[in-house]
């Protein structure tokens, strides 16, 4: 079984830091699909939905091969067995990126299975996904950043390097009460769905990557970054809210982000979703979702001017890669912000 140390002894070898490099940011993409949105909102018929992403990541591949940036892509389990997705799935893998465990049935309550439930959802997920992409993932994601210390212990035990699953902000609760105004559940359906997007307490929590020790053995956590001191979301889909009413408003509040990220040395894990790059006429069943009376090609737009951004202050990298170099960093005494994050 790889441990962390593994990891930490693996990168060392032939690891060159360049002094002048810019400060390291990642930038991942949870692929979630059509049907997962629609069963964490409660439609009925999400099983029969039609996979979206043999349309999506073509795109989103495109977008980041014109701006030369490789990131992290969540991948969901019961997609990985989907034959439809195969073909996009793969194009991921062929174009360098990598490639982490998003959970097989994308549930945000998974701090509600037990132990034996939550260790067969991370083992089903990482087998679909190995058996689809040839690539066996060492990160997790939480659907709705589901978090919890036992999920940190089963992955530690398995091996993994990292979990990406916490997003310290105070606005959870805000985001989930208006995410229940916008969906049909019933009592029952709501209590499971209680922590989606995490409780006011979150805001506590550090907005810097640290590494958690478990009884099963160790593992880097690397939150979602949110607005230094403020504790507001900076994800893209938070950006492109923002924009829906007043983009230079949210031109602003990216730029102002990104500075304090700097002041704070704060490096940043930006977030993007399939719905960045989709509007209401390529997913009208989606609609209820925060911006997409947004049309596509406005989306694009945005999106990449934001992730010019990021991309002009920081060295941006897989989630993979920062934390090779974080756990290398800390076992030399080198700053992370001076390893090569390539």
């Amino acid at each position: 079984m790889l441990t962390l140390d593994h990891f930490s002894r693996q990168t060392q070898e032939g690891e060159l830091a360049r002094v002048n490099s810019p400060p390291p940011a990642t930038l991942s993409l949870d692929l979630d699909n059509r049907w997962s949105y629609l069963k964490t909102h409660g439609n009925a018929d999400w099983e029969r939905a039609v996979s979206y992403l043999p349309l999506v990541v073509p795109r989103v591949l495109d977008i980041l091969a014109s701006l030369n940036l490789q990131i992290t892509w969540f991948v969901v389990g019961r997609d990985a067995e989907m034959p439809e997705n195969l073909d996009a799935l793969q194009a991921i893998v062929r174009k360098n990126h990598e490639i982490a465990n998003h959970s097989y049935k994308h549930e945000p309550w998974l701090h509600l299975y037990s132990p034996c439930e939550l260790e067969e959802e991370i083992e089903r997920a990482e087998v679909a996904i190995t058996k689809a992409t040839g690539q066996r993932p060492v990160g997790f994601r939480g659907p709705g950043f589901s978090y919890s210390d036992k999920t940190l212990e089963i992955l530690a035990g398995r091996g993994y390097l990292y979990d990406a699953s916490l997003l310290p902000t105070f606005i959870g609760p805000l985001a989930r009460t208006y995410y229940f105004l916008n969906a049909r559940l019933s009592r029952k359906q709501r209590d499971k769905r209680a922590a989606l997007f995490g409780t006011f307490g979150r805001g506590f929590r550090p907005n810097k990557a640290f590494r958690v020790k478990t009884n099963a053995g160790s593992l880097l956590q690397i939150p979602v970054t949110t607005f230094p001191l403020l504790r507001t979301p900076i994800h893209v889909s938070y950006l492109l809210y923002l924009s829906s009413f007043s983009e230079r408003t949210a031109d602003i509040y990216c730029r102002c982000a990104l500075g304090l990220c700097r002041i704070t040395g704060t490096h940043p894990s930006w977030l993007l979703h399939p719905l960045d790059f989709l509007g209401r006429d390529e997913a009208p069943d989606l609609s209820f979702f925060p911006g997409m009376d947004i049309p596509s090609s406005t989306k694009v737009v945005r999106v990449c001017r934001w992730l010019r951004m990021l991309r002009a202050d920081y060295e941006v990298c897989t989630l993979r890669s920062y934390a090779l170099r974080y756990v290398t960093s800390k076992s030399t005494g080198r700053s992370v912000s001076r390893s090569h994050c390539g």
